[in-house]
């Protein structure tokens, strides 16, 4: 086998150098060009470069399965759920053409599952039961200032009659008293009915608060006569009666300011056995780009996102019961700017990194820190480098997650900013002080780069680009491993496809790491051509894949209890140094906070290995986990499933 594989590198070198020959006496780029593609491919395909820098491969779907993938997330299946939705794209969300698709990676098989909603810039992360939580998508999409045609924004309605809710339909005409200019509510709307307020010494009324509903309301023509520059107070057309005089709106200006996306309160769990979408109640607030984090009992926390009128949700944060799969506030609030990245500590606290995806203010909810859920005190961390560029950078929970170690990964100014950061800062929430550090430099200024833990303890980072979404040509296709004991990056082999924004990436159970979306701008330097989604999925395979063997684990059971010790089988259990656990991924927009890789106490006698899980549920939270054990040169087995009940 070794010598035929040397026959075909003699070959291949002599093809190579026949090539260089012939083309020597052309004239142009193009034939440098030509030679320099064949010799790096030769280079990168050699068994000693793939040793020591990995290798990539790139996969592209059948036409049909293709897709612009926006979400994924590995399921405890080993499959792999692709979530488009409208992907990006105005015309599928006007034709209601919503995509979501099985991968099997393993198998190479994929399927198109029935997509309910436009589940585009939603929110997910894994259930305690295997399920998969997708809450929030898109219910209107953005127009630019110049593409608005007619007056719009947010109607408060009120409702003052204390004994019943009223519901006004989509298409309720609202009339302005002073400025006599009629508005259409794109939606409908539930108003509460009014809240009774009694003295609290005498306990006498007092009078009756109303109940408030928010919808987005548009002028019936076109035209800037239509648009409002003040305050008014609105009567709703079509009531009689008491109706007519409890229930009216007021609205600031309604003008043709830009639009922005708008949100849906829908949340479903996707059934990895069944292999269909279960929907569950919806959420209190209407969200797109939200956050959903899972919690130390097993609920999941709701943050941010842009409600139905394109409005940040002010600070309004909610929780999922899996059990009653219903919604409730919680008592305080705090507002974040989109898609936050926020941690479960091993104190039940939540840590904020300070990383989004971008639509808030600039001067709120901006700063990281631990936050309590339960009193809601929020305690900032300073230290951190290049503050004002966190939007588009990506935070990670260095492994083994028992040290409580961040890392926060480059990032770009607010909005569309041309600033990007070099730098990565590292945080230690064990500290008594907790304060960032910087870590070591990326060799250039990165938004959406991608970051996954490997069961080597080590953390691949890869893509992203230099400006926002890429412009100017500025995909960066370079990948490192970081390595949290020595502190310092290792260059790698550089990934084919370049990744900015829409784009993510996911540990599989077979230790290689895949890599989804992307989404320029334009599609070249001048910024002259409008840019496509990339729908092409790439692998990369870890140097660890390229030794001469690779650990192997079978046996044992399928849930180990936290605090409780199981056995598996081992032919070389005498050679194995670590056991991680790691949780599946659950990705989108450079965010993934389920990611985590718990170390486990292992002994091993004979063929058997003994892992025992942590008894903080802080730290192991209830769910489907991957189990990877790994040699003394940090090679891992493939990964046994394990659920943590």
């Amino acid at each position: 086998m070794k010598d035929r594989s040397r026959s075909r590198r003699i070959r291949r070198i002599a093809i190579v150098s026949a090539v260089v020959v012939a083309l020597a006496g052309m004239n142009g780029p193009a034939a440098y060009r030509f030679v320099s593609e064949e010799y790096h491919d030769y280079t990168i395909n050699k068994p000693e470069y793939k040793a020591d820098n990995g290798h990539w491969d790139v996969i592209d779907f059948p036409e049909k399965y293709r897709l612009n993938t926006i979400h994924a997330a590995l399921l405890h299946t080993g499959k792999i759920l692709l979530v488009a939705g409208s992907g990006n794209n105005q015309e599928n969300f006007d034709a209601k053409k919503f995509e979501t698709r099985l991968w099997d990676p393993e198998k190479r098989t994929i399927k198109s599952i029935p997509t309910p909603v436009d589940l585009f810039c939603t929110g997910h992360t894994q259930l305690p039961n295997g399920n998969l939580l997708i809450a929030g998508g898109t219910q209107r999409y953005e127009k630019l200032k110049g593409d608005v045609t007619k007056a719009g924004g947010l109607m408060i309605v009120h409702n003052e009659d204390p004994d019943k809710p009223v519901t006004l339909p989509a298409g309720t005409r609202f009339s302005g008293r002073t400025n006599g200019k009629t508005f259409v509510s794109k939606d409908p709307v539930v108003i509460e009915r009014a809240k009774k307020v009694f003295d609290e010494e005498t306990g006498e009324f007092e009078r009756n608060d109303p109940g408030l509903g928010r919808v987005y309301v548009e002028a019936q023509r076109s035209g800037t006569k239509y648009e409002t520059g003040t305050q008014d107070n609105y009567r709703v057309q079509g009531l009689t009666g008491s109706d007519a005089r409890n229930v009216y709106g007021i609205a600031q200006k309604l003008a043709l300011d830009k639009k922005d996306f708008q949100g849906i309160r829908d949340a479903y769990e996707f059934d990895p056995r069944a292999e269909k979408y279960i929907k569950v109640d919806p959420m209190n607030e209407a969200r797109w780009y939200p956050t959903l984090t899972t919690l130390s009992d097993g609920k999941v926390l709701s943050l941010s996102g842009l409600d139905e009128i394109g409005q940040l949700v002010p600070g309004k944060n909610e929780v999922f019961d899996p059990k009653t799969r219903k919604w409730s506030y919680t008592k305080g609030q705090r507002q974040f700017p989109t898609y936050p990245a926020v941690f479960l500590t091993r104190d039940s606290r939540l840590f904020y990194s300070g990383s989004n995806a971008g639509y808030g203010p600039d001067d709120v909810g901006r700063d990281p820190g631990l936050w309590d859920l339960k009193t809601n005190k929020f305690r900032k961390i300073p230290g951190l480098s290049d503050a004002d560029q966190l939007e588009t950078s990506n935070t990670v929970l260095l492994p083994p997650a028992q040290d409580e170690r961040y890392m926060v990964i480059g990032g770009g100014g607010v909005g569309e900013s041309e600033k990007s950061s070099r730098k990565t800062r590292i945080v230690d929430l064990l500290d008594t002080s907790p304060k960032f550090t910087d870590g070591p430099e990326l060799e250039k200024g990165t938004r959406y780069p991608q970051a996954s833990v490997l069961p080597d303890d080590t953390v691949l980072v890869s893509g992203g680009s230099e400006d926002y979404r890429g412009r100017g040509d500025s995909n960066i296709h370079q990948a490192r491993l970081y390595d949290p004991r020595s502190r310092t990056f290792d260059r790698v082999a550089d990934p084919e496809v370049g990744r900015n924004y829409h784009s993510g990436s996911l540990l599989l159970p077979d230790g290689r790491v895949m890599f989804f979306g992307s989404d320029s701008l334009y599609a070249d330097k001048a910024g002259s051509k409008p840019g496509t989604f990339e729908q092409r999925i790439e692998i990369y395979t870890p140097p660890y894949l390229y030794r001469d063997s690779r650990p192997t684990l079978s046996g044992g059971p399928k849930t180990v209890e936290r605090g409780d010790s199981a056995a598996f089988t081992s032919p070389t259990a005498a050679a194995l140094k670590n056991a991680r656990l790691i949780r599946p991924s659950a990705s989108t927009h450079v965010t993934d906070v389920d990611q985590r890789s718990v170390a486990l106490d292992m002994k091993t006698e004979g063929d058997q290995v003994t892992v025992t899980v942590p008894k903080n549920r802080n730290l192991v939270p209830s769910g489907w986990y991957m189990l990877f054990v790994t040699d003394g040169k940090g090679t891992p087995s493939k990964a046994q499933w394990v659920k943590v009940p």
